[in-house]
């Protein structure tokens, strides 16, 4: 199998779909998609970043803009990222106050140590366990010293579903259900410190596992 048709398909799938797509999640977080729990991660991650000032965060991938609308209406600089053109052109139509471009969770396009946070909400559920200590390291390396990151995935012990036909675009998408320990061993391996996790019993009609949330944080450099 091509070591990258974790990155091939989602791109096919949602450049295929993105309007369908819109119609199913909306532009903006909401009690339909998010529970109040889901969204108090959200809010406690921006938080975080507020407490511990200057800097852009970027929401990656980011699909419509949704967590980038979110967080930006609390304050934060915001800039979304996403492997979908189509879905980047969604988001900048949708929420055209904040920057939207095209990037990867394993090539996010700035700076070393140049964001203050990263949310990867349910960006993760695309990628191959063996991939996640390729992304953990990105991640690490974007952030600055005392920057956080929040993600947000399906949870179980590494199951995969898998259609040849994802919501009728007649295209082939694996989704990953990631076990939350090794979620949170594999960013510790990567020299974060995870802040806080958690998880909640599938609540919402679309829902077919457990839900996890973990906020981890790049050591401040006294602490390195």
């Amino acid at each position: 199998m091509n070591d990258s048709v974790h990155i091939e398909q989602p791109r096919a799938v949602f450049d295929a779909s993105a309007a369908a797509y819109v119609e199913f999640v909306g532009v903006e977080i909401s009690t339909a998609t998010e529970t109040t729990f889901d969204q108090s991660w959200l809010a406690k991650f921006a938080e975080l970043v507020l407490a511990n000032p200057g800097g852009r965060v970027a929401d990656v991938g980011c699909g419509p803009g949704r967590v980038a609308s979110f967080l930006a209406a609390r304050g934060l600089d915001v800039i979304g990222f996403d492997v979908s053109k189509a879905m980047v052109a969604m988001a900048r139509k949708m929420h055209p106050e904040i920057a939207f471009e095209e990037g990867l969770l394993s090539a996010i396009p700035v700076a070393d140590s140049s964001l203050a946070g990263a949310v990867c909400w349910y960006s993760i559920m695309y990628t191959p366990p063996k991939n996640l200590a390729e992304i953990c390291t990105e991640l690490m390396r974007v952030l600055r010293p005392g920057g956080y990151v929040l993600l947000a995935f399906q949870a179980g012990q590494r199951d995969v579903r898998h259609s040849d036909n994802f919501r009728e675009t007649q295209l082939p998408l694996t989704i990953y259900i990631h076990d939350p320990g090794v979620v949170a061993q594999t960013l510790m391996n990567a020299g974060l410190q995870i802040h806080a996790r958690g998880m909640r019993d599938p609540e919402l009609a679309h829902e077919y596992s457990p839900q996890a949330f973990v906020i981890a944080q790049k050591p401040r450099l006294a602490e390195q």
